[in-house]
């Protein structure tokens, strides 16, 4: 099993590196969140509800690409009056972070690629993990489905977004 701790010493990093960064989370392709950091706690955001709209946003986005022809997409990028949210492809993951709007967007691509080389492989591990569940106290592998993956996620992560 590995060890959760590895994806917040990467998202550390990431939000350590620019001082415009405020939050940076990691969600699976269907927005479940699997890591996130923040360098200011006292502000109450909905970790969860923002992955799943992010994950969500860049699916949907990657969908009109390949639609297109156009090809595969490596960031989205939503500028707001006050901040800018970027969600960029993360192995089979979304990275997502959030920042003032005045940020170096080029430092943000850059850190992105980084982050996405480092945390594609620990991703990878971590959603290779077989999950276990309890049978009358008894721990039971079960079993592994491979179907369509993308477009169950995509169609899942839009379902989320519906609810918003």
């Amino acid at each position: 099993m590995i060890d959760p701790r590895r994806f917040d010493t990467v998202l550390s990093k990431i939000i350590k590196s620019e001082p415009g960064i405020k939050k940076v989370i990691l969600v699976d392709r269907t927005g479940l969140t699997i890591a996130h950091v923040s360098k200011f706690s006292y502000v109450s955001v909905d970790v969860d509800g923002i992955g799943a709209i992010a994950s969500a946003v860049f699916m949907a986005s990657a969908e009109q690409g390949l639609n297109l022809t156009i090809g595969g997409l490596d960031i989205v990028t939503s500028e707001f009056d006050t901040g800018k949210i970027f969600a960029s492809t993360c192995g089979r993951g979304i990275l997502t972070i959030i920042s003032d709007a005045d940020v170096n967007i080029g430092m943000i691509r850059l850190l992105m690629r980084k982050a996405n080389e480092e945390l594609s492989s620990i991703l990878d591990e971590f959603l290779a993990g077989k999950p276990t569940r309890a049978i009358g106290g008894v721990a039971s592998a079960t079993p592994e489905v491979r179907t369509s993956l993308e477009k169950d996620e995509l169609e899942a992560a839009l379902r989320e977004l519906e609810k918003f």
